[in-house]
């Protein structure tokens, strides 16, 4: 069964991922795709990490400092999975099977929805503990 611990993770990590989804629109109207996804990325992180502490896993009155450090440390992986990822399937993958049209924005959405999990137990286990 999940737990509804997990159930509001995924809501606040679906929020962040949207709005790390969206600016990478915006992003990408300055910068390269790859560049765009990381910066995209940074948003999402940000947005998770309030959502998270005070909403999922309680932790808004514990200090900040390290709960910021241990959220950065837990998303290095996770930032490596999703632009890894968003890159293989844009650049290389769907052109390769003959999709070209949004393959970036598909490659995008691929690579936020990759480290799910992996993060839950990483913020859990360390950085909200």
């Amino acid at each position: 069964m999940i737990s509804p611990q997990f159930l509001r993770f995924l809501v606040a990590g679906g929020i962040a991922a949207a709005a790390n989804f969206g600016s990478r629109f915006v992003f990408s109207m300055f910068v390269g795709y790859g560049f765009a996804v990381f910066f995209a990325y940074l948003v999402g992180m940000l947005v998770a990490f309030l959502l998270m502490r005070g909403h999922v896993f309680n932790a808004s009155q514990g200090p900040l400092a390290p709960q910021v450090y241990k959220f950065v440390a837990v998303n290095v992986l996770a930032v490596i999975q999703t632009l890894a990822i968003s890159l293989l399937l844009a650049r290389w993958l769907l052109p390769s099977v003959g999709i070209v049209d949004h393959a970036e924005a598909i490659g995008h959405l691929a690579g936020v929805l990759v480290p799910v999990v992996t993060s839950y137990f990483g913020h859990k286990l360390l950085t909200f503990r």
